[in-house]
């Protein structure tokens, strides 16, 4: 009889095609979504800001108290590789630890039984993955560090400088997951946009659109975090120019004045965003989206008034909003001028009213209108629905479309259909399926 495995992907979707690279090294075991019946559970942590990091403690535990005798609590990941040292001397609930140098090693990990902390980071080349979550939409690791010095992130200290993967390494498994029906995927990294720049190509994200595209079955691509500062003219006007790739641009800028994006480190000011946004605000059936750090420390009251000003101007289709979390190893960690949390507090509620006035304003833009969109499954919101996504958006982060009616008979997951827009419920399409494409 196989073993079981359980395992938990926190984080981000980078997170996420590390613990699919796991499950495609462990493909003897049989998955399950039962804790108490697993032989190996294994936790993919995030250590990037404190509520993350508290997620990933909480849920060590809760496995912990819900293993059976005799399984295996393997713990991997950004938290794992960022505090090893502390981690393993307090942490006697977990059998393995192993951090984000060794996820293609995980079987041999496991059989033998031993914690391990490869000095290099982790970056997916040929090993076979199991992807999760779709059976159209995959995730394309590019790149892994950061060259950033970002004054809050505390990224580069636990995963090094940039480290990218060759064209030629992401043309192969891009054609290995459409030879599985796969056609739409998400590229990202830390910072895609300085991908190459540490093998001596300035804009590798042109050079990926090129090759991306002469990949027979792509049909629908996007890339993900793109810094100000290494994101050129010339790269956005390629994704303009791509009949592959959709003018979705996520671009987390961060703060808008300059005097809090140069505390933060952030390289490029105000302008510089400026220029950059309208180029892409005015592209064809544009899609842009962001994130924002409320509360930095020094943030004062006129720079966060600044910053609701911008935001008034209605760029963004989406946007996450993120409290400045104090990390050690960081700039920010430094520097005098704390925000109380209180104040943090009050300034995401006043901002996230803009924030959702945009994304209803966003919303309203399909309404009426038949768009393309891909069938994921049954909705969340109840058994009579279906969900999906417009074509346009990433996976899971830009919203859920309610299928209530279609007119192209059964509806199959993973399968692309025009649907017309008959609703907005809350912060939900809500669309009939007109035909098949």
């Amino acid at each position: 009889m196989k073993k079981k495995l359980h395992l938990v992907s926190l984080g981000c979707n980078k997170n996420l095609v590390d613990s699919e690279v796991m499950l495609g090294k462990l493909q003897s075991y049989t998955l399950t979504d039962n804790a108490d019946e697993a032989d190996v559970l294994i936790v993919n942590t995030c250590g990037f800001i404190g509520p993350a990091k508290q997620e990933s403690l909480n849920t060590i535990f809760s496995l912990h108290e819900a293993r059976k005798k005799d399984s295996l609590l393997v713990v991997s990941g950004c938290l794992s590789e960022r505090y090893k040292e502390e981690l393993q001397k307090e942490l006697k609930e977990v059998d393995i630890f192993t951090g984000v140098g060794d996820y293609d090693k995980i079987d041999e990990i496991i059989e033998k039984k031993q914690s391990r902390f490869s000095p290099t980071t982790y970056l997916l080349d040929t090993e076979e993955r199991i992807v999760t979550g779709s059976n159209s939409h995959a995730y394309i690791k590019l790149s892994e560090g950061c060259n950033q010095t970002c004054s809050f992130c505390a990224i580069p200290s636990f995963k090094g400088k940039l480290y990218s993967r060759t064209l030629r390494s992401v043309e192969k498994e891009v054609q290995a997951l459409v030879a599985k029906g796969y056609f739409d995927f998400s590229f990202i990294s830390q910072d895609s946009s300085s991908y190459l720049r540490d093998l001596g190509i300035k804009d590798g994200l042109v050079e990926l659109i090129k090759v991306v595209e002469n990949i027979t079955g792509v049909t629908s691509a996007r890339i993900l975090y793109l810094y100000p500062t290494t994101t050129s003219n010339l790269l956005i006007q390629s994704i303009i120019n791509s009949k592959v790739f959709h003018n979705y641009f996520d671009m987390p800028i961060q703060h808008i004045s300059d005097a809090m994006l140069k505390r933060m480190k952030r390289g490029a000011g105000s302008a510089r965003i400026k220029e950059l946004l309208e180029m892409m605000k005015n592209a064809p059936q544009s899609f842009l989206r962001t994130g924002l750090i409320i509360g930095h420390p020094g943030e004062s009251e006129a720079e966060f008034n600044e910053l609701l000003e911008f935001m008034r101007a209605g760029y963004f289709d989406r946007v996450s909003l993120f409290p400045y979390s104090d990390e050690e190893a960081t700039a920010a960690f430094e520097m005098p001028e704390k925000i109380s949390e209180k104040l943090i507090n009050k300034r995401i509620d006043i901002i996230e009213k803009i924030v959702q006035d945009g994304l209803q304003k966003s919303l309203q833009i399909d309404l009426n209108q038949e768009i393309e969109v891909v069938i994921e499954g049954e909705s969340s919101e109840h058994a009579y629905f279906m969900r999906a996504k417009k074509i346009l958006w990433d996976r899971d982060i830009d919203g859920e479309i309610l299928i209530n009616d279609t007119q192209a008979g059964v509806l199959v997951v993973g399968k692309c259909y025009k649907a017309l827009v008959t609703q907005i419920a809350g912060d939900k399409l809500v669309a009939t399926v007109t035909e098949a494409l």
